[in-house]
């Protein structure tokens, strides 16, 4: 896409299933296993949700209903300006990695493309019944974030090898105010491990949109990369896991950067073995 070289890396084995087969028999393996609850004092169980975004996906109906209400609110409300569209896939597996200032993110960001899209959502949002039906059917799906949660990350691979899209924070919780926060390697491993090309995303102004129960109108603005592609791997150590993040997160920093965002502390650039594998394999 956008002239950009797709490698891969091939398997060591030539047998055996496909990485969509294997990322979908993962998930249902996780999601299969009788009366499992998430561990936390909550009595709420994930399973559910997780199992409806992979066997339903979204309710059509009621996610265009939403979408053609909440377009023309955020492009008229929020002045909402959408740069660098024309850099999305029409179609395929899509990860969009984006920074975190707002509950308002997943939807502006949903704005970008025309098809649905799938992310996590913390699991406090489920607690409340009405909220979780409506929340799931618009595409979110529960993750335990002081868990490592590999339930969600098996959804997500499983949503990304039928082709669908799927929203991720790397930081992993809202960060205002200030420059981004530092990214998890959730990210990285998605890409390595589902081949699925990550598209950079920075939002800015919604973070000054929410003041208690007021939603009052500000100017809220996206930017969007490059796709960035990487090799498809067996095996991904938390080393590479970890390099790749790192170079998605300096994409989504000039995102934000070009939007006026405040400039973190320079980081040093990756080195050691991650950076040479990621080397080795490009």
């Amino acid at each position: 896409m956008d002239g950009m070289a797709h490698s891969r890396t091939e398997p060591h084995l030539e047998s055996g299933p496909a990485p969509a087969e294997r990322a979908r028999s993962r998930a249902g393996q996780a999601l299969a296993r009788p009366g499992e609850v998430a561990a936390s004092s909550s009595p709420v169980s994930l399973d559910g949700f997780r199992q409806r975004s992979l066997q339903r996906g979204v309710n059509p109906l009621f996610y265009l209903l939403i979408r053609a209400l909440f377009v023309p609110f955020f492009l008229v409300y929020f002045r909402l300006q959408r740069i660098g569209r024309e850099h999305l896939p029409r179609s395929g597996p899509l990860l969009l990695a984006s920074n975190h200032r707002s509950f308002l993110d997943p939807f502006v960001i949903g704005t970008l493309v025309r098809r649905p899209v799938y992310y996590m959502a913390k699991r406090e949002l489920f607690e409340k019944r009405w909220q979780a039906v409506l929340l799931n059917a618009l595409g979110a799906f529960p993750v335990d974030r002081g868990a490592g949660d590999s339930d969600a990350m098996d959804t997500a691979r499983a949503i990304l090898a039928r082709g669908d899209c799927v929203v991720v924070f790397p930081e992993g919780t809202r960060v205002r105010p200030g420059p981004l926060g530092q990214p998890r390697r959730g990210v990285g491993r998605l890409a390595l491990e589902t081949g699925a090309p990550v598209v950079p995303v920075a939002v800015i102004g919604s973070d000054a949109v929410r003041r208690g129960w007021r939603i009052r109108p500000r100017k809220v603005r996206l930017r969007v990369g490059r796709p960035l592609r990487f090799p498809t791997v067996e095996q991904c150590s938390p080393t590479l896991a970890a390099a790749v993040t790192d170079r998605i997160w300096a994409c989504v920093s000039l995102q934000w950067q070009w939007l006026g965002g405040a400039e973190a502390p320079p980081a040093a650039l990756p080195e050691g073995p991650g950076a040479r594998e990621i080397s080795r394999a490009a």
